[in-house]
């Protein structure tokens, strides 16, 4: 059996080697996160204490012009399109007629 290294445990005689650098830049990451924390915290309560935006007098102006000439635009379109069945309509009576007026002709 080849020699097999037992894992060592973690006691409290256990020692680390960090360098300088290294916990350098622990303290600088942990900072950051803390920071981050922070001031997220006082954003999210900032943002609880203010008033909810309301609607504005000419955004609603705004909007209810836009709906009304959307509206406006269909009215029309739909008279339009009537229109056009109605020409459709007597035309194919007029056909009709022609068609009967040939088919007694013979």
């Amino acid at each position: 059996m080849a020699n097999q290294q037992q894992p060592q445990q973690l006691t409290s005689e256990t020692k680390f080697n960090l360098s300088i650098k290294e916990i350098v830049a622990i303290v600088i990451g942990l900072s950051s996160l803390m920071g981050m924390y922070f001031t997220l915290q006082a954003q999210i309560k900032t943002a609880m204490l203010l008033p909810k935006p309301e609607i504005q007098k000419v955004e609603f102006e705004y909007k209810d012009k836009l709906i009304r000439a959307t509206i406006e635009k269909i009215d029309s379109d739909v008279t339009n399109i009537k229109e056009d069945v109605n020409e459709i309509k007597l035309s194919l009576e007029k056909m009709d007629e022609r068609l009967y007026e040939i088919s007694k002709k013979k």
